[in-house]
């Protein structure tokens, strides 16, 4: 089991002449978490990625990968700390005239004195893991778009990276292979614990994969945090790009005109009905273990509670399940006194464990949530369900597209 580290950005800007891309970006990638970045195009989420890895260097500020600051160090030193990084590209950037075997295998002659047999050995347990067992020796004008992406993450992990960067993993892909992708990424963070920081445009996956969630628009991070804080969100333009709208700041050109922005914002004002519902989390599949991200995103989160509005609080609060809240001690003084009665005691929680089956997980849907009763008498209905529809895809099959 590795352990991703942590990814501190302090103050960065970045320029190309008289343009500016963004400024002062701060935020923190917390170590073995699956976080997000979004924007509309152009904002220059790409070059963030190219900034963290080195292959650029911003104007002013800080990246801090394991106590170093690559943005003021030496080649030496950052040529060490690039081999903790796994980066997947846009188009998965295979080699055209290698076969898969090759271009997986590629940074490991690269980069370490392992023999074609440590190397055989490596290659075909991460071609196992993303599913591509049987097609070592297609070339990638061979095989499908998702089956180069997935050879490009098998690349990125050959090296045991403790920090993956997705370069909008999805692009090209159709909503069935982006899902398999999306649950394929949940499942290895689940085994590796790395930390992953994945730039995309789809709705589907901003809302369901990551831990944390960021936004880029007109030159600036907008909000960055916890899934739950950015989800219950009523900033105008996280909530028009997460539901996918017209109406709102972000324009086809980004900068919208400020009257039509305002008769847009009070239109949707009239229509509002409070703050959004948190979709659920997408989980790993059944036979893996738990993610232990979850539970430190979800503590951090609850230590927070008290900073946001009463809305969000309950609106958190219902996919947070009671066995979690009932650990989790740091809560209790930062909720109000009327939900602080609705947390149970550790007392009463063991009780009702003994005497009943066990409450729902907290995000698989469509189960309900977590205040939903579950029938005294046995197994609920969606129980059974779920366990006759769930397969583990990953590395079940031998070759071809999933």
């Amino acid at each position: 089991m590795l352990m991703g580290v942590e990814v501190v950005v302090e103050g960065l800007s970045k320029s190309f002449g008289s343009q500016t891309i963004w400024r002062d970006v701060t935020l923190t990638l917390p170590s073995g978490e699956i976080s997000v970045l979004l924007g509309p195009s152009g904002t220059g989420k790409s070059v963030f990625l190219k900034s963290l890895v080195g292959l650029l260097k911003p104007e002013h500020g800080r990246v801090v990968i394991d106590g170093v600051d690559i943005c003021d160090c030496s080649e030496r030193k950052l040529y060490e700390i690039r081999k903790l990084f796994g980066v997947l590209f846009q188009d998965g950037a295979l080699f055209g005239s290698m076969n898969l075997f090759d271009n997986i295998a590629f940074p490991l002659r690269e980069h370490t004195r392992k023999s074609e047999s440590e190397i055989r050995n490596v290659v075909l347990e991460k071609m196992e893991m993303v599913g591509l067992i049987g097609a070592e020796e297609k070339l990638p004008g061979e095989i499908s778009g998702g089956m180069r992406k997935r050879a490009g993450l098998a690349r990125a992990l050959v090296l045991d990276p403790e920090i993956i960067l997705f370069d909008e993993p999805d692009s090209g892909l159709d909503p069935v292979r982006t899902a398999y992708l999306n649950q394929l990424i949940v499942d290895l963070n689940a085994q590796i614990d790395a930390t992953f920081l994945i730039v995309t445009h789809d709705i589907n996956t901003a809302r369901t994969v990551p831990d944390n969630i960021g936004m880029l628009f007109r030159r600036n991070l907008v909000m960055y945090g916890p899934r739950e804080v950015l989800l219950t969100s009523t900033e105008p333009v996280v909530e028009q790009f997460l539901n996918g709208r017209r109406q709102g700041p972000i324009g086809m050109s980004e900068e919208k005109d400020a009257g039509q922005m305002a008769a847009e914002l009070a239109e949707l004002d009239r229509d509002a009905a409070g703050v959004p519902h948190i979709i659920p989390q997408l989980e790993v599949s059944p036979g893996l273990p738990e993610r232990t991200a979850v539970r430190r995103r979800q503590a951090r989160v609850l230590r927070e509670l008290s900073t946001l509005s009463p809305a969000a609080q309950q609106e958190i609060m219902k996919t947070i399940h009671p066995h979690d809240a009932a650990r989790t001690e740091s809560m209790r003084g930062s909720l109000a006194g009327a939900e602080v009665a609705q947390v149970p005691q550790p007392t009463q929680v063991q009780p009702h464990a003994q005497t009943q089956p066990p409450l729902p997980r907290r995000t698989p849907s469509p189960h309900p949530r977590p205040e939903q009763q579950v029938p005294a008498g046995g197994e609920p209905p969606w129980a059974r369900q779920r366990a006759s529809q769930q397969r583990r895809w990953f590395g079940r099959r031998r070759g071809g597209e999933q």
